[in-house]
C-alpha cells in the first residue's frame, strides 16, 4: 500500500430489501469557514439512486469524503462507477438518496455560484459570443459583477490561461485545447468556492491533454483554488491530484483515500510505484477472479 493510503472499509451492497439509512453524523456544526480545520466540502455516506425503464439503479453506495480548502482532490475509478453522477450531486444538479453534503458547513440542496463546473465536452462556450464575452457571461447574468468590472475580471482570467491574443476570437476558431481553457477561465473567473471538474481533458489528444494538465497545475500554484476533479486514468489522478479517492466498479463505493506523490514528483519512481499499487487497489477483484493460465 502506498504510503499515506487509508482503506475505508467496504459496506453491504444494497440488497434486494432496499437500502437501510445510515447515520450521516453529527450536524449543526460551525460553518468550515469559522475554522480553518474544518472541511470545506463534506461528504457523508452518500447513496445515489436513479431510475431507468426496467430498473432502479444504485450510482453510488454510501460514498464519505472531504475536501480541504486549497486541495486538489481527485475521485478516481473506472467509467460507471457513478464519479460524474457524485459530481453532479456536489453541484447540486442531483439529491443523494441517503447520506449528506455540506460546503462551509451549508446542506447543498441546488446548484450555485459557489460551485462551478467544467466538462469534458468542446461545446461549452456560446458560439455566437467571443471568448471575452464567453468568460464575462455568467459574472453578468449572475449579478456576480457590473459590466465593466464583468469584463475586466474575465480579462485577468484570459491572461492566466495564455489566451489574451484571442479575447475577441469565436470559439469555432479555437482549438480544443484553447476551448478548454476558456471553459476553465469562465469557472475560475467566478471566483467559486469549488471548481469541478468532470474529466475535462479526456477528449484531448495525448499531448494536448498532458499540457492542459500541466498548465492547470501552473494555475494552481499561482491562486491555490480548491478542486474536486474526477477521471478514470491512473495517472492523471497521481499528477493533478493531491489526494485522490479511489472508487470501486458499479456501484461506487470508496475503496481507498490516497496522498499522492508531492508538486514536481509525478515522472518519479515513487510515482510509478503509487501507480501500481493503485491499479491493484482498483482491480484486485478481478485478478483474484481471473481463471488460471
Amino acid at each position: 500500500m502506498a504510503s499515506g493510503a487509508t482503506l475505508a472499509s467496504k459496506s453491504a451492497l444494497p440488497g434486494a430489501g432496499g437500502i437501510k439509512t445510515v447515520s450521516a453524523g453529527s450536524s449543526g456544526r460551525a460553518a468550515a469557514d469559522a475554522d480553518p480545520n474544518q472541511p470545506l466540502l463534506d461528504v457523508r455516506g452518500v447513496t445515489i439512486q436513479y431510475k431507468t425503464q426496467r430498473h432502479l439503479v444504485t450510482a453510488t453506495y454510501r460514498v464519505g469524503f472531504n475536501v480541504l480548502q486549497g486541495d486538489r482532490f481527485v475521485v478516481l475509478g473506472p467509467s460507471g462507477c457513478g464519479k460524474s453522477t457524485l459530481l453532479k450531486a456536489v453541484g447540486g444538479y442531483l439529491q443523494p438518496t441517503e447520506g449528506e453534503i455540506r460546503l462551509k458547513g451549508e446542506l447543498i440542496k441546488k446548484p450555485g455560484p459557489d460551485r462551478i463546473m467544467v466538462f469534458q465536452e468542446f461545446d461549452q462556450l456560446l458560439p455566437w459570443k467571443t471568448v471575452l464575452e464567453n468568460v464575462a457571461f455568467p459574472l453578468k447574468t449572475t449579478g456576480t459583477l457590473h459590466a465593466k468590472a464583468a469584463q475586466e475580471r474575465a480579462m485577468d482570467y484570459i491572461k492566466m490561461v495564455n489566451l489574451s491574443k484571442f479575447a475577441h476570437s469565436y470559439p469555432h476558431t479555437l482549438s480544443g485545447g484553447m476551448k478548454q481553457r476558456v471553459a476553465i477561465a469562465r469557472a475560475m473567473a467566478m471566483e467559486p468556492d469549488i471548481l469541478l471538474m468532470d474529466e475535462p481533458f479526456a477528449a484531448l489528444d495525448a499531448l494536448t491533454r498532458v499540457r492542459m494538465q500541466d498548465e492547470l497545475l501552473a494555475l494552481w500554484d499561482e491562486i491555490r483554488f480548491t478542486v474536486l476533479f474526477v477521471t478514470h486514468s491512473i495517472p492523471e489522478a497521481i499528477k493533478i491530484g493531491s489526494r485522490i479517492l479511489l472508487l470501486s466498479p458499479h456501484p461506487g463505493q470508496v475503496k481507498a483515500e490516497i496522498n499522492s506523490v508531492p508538486r514536481g514528483q509525478e515522472n518519479s519512481n515513487e510515482a510509478a510505484a503509487l501507480g501500481r499499487e493503485i491499479h491493484e487497489m482498483l482491480f484486485a477483484d478481478q485478478i483474484e477472479e481471473a481463471p488460471n493460465a
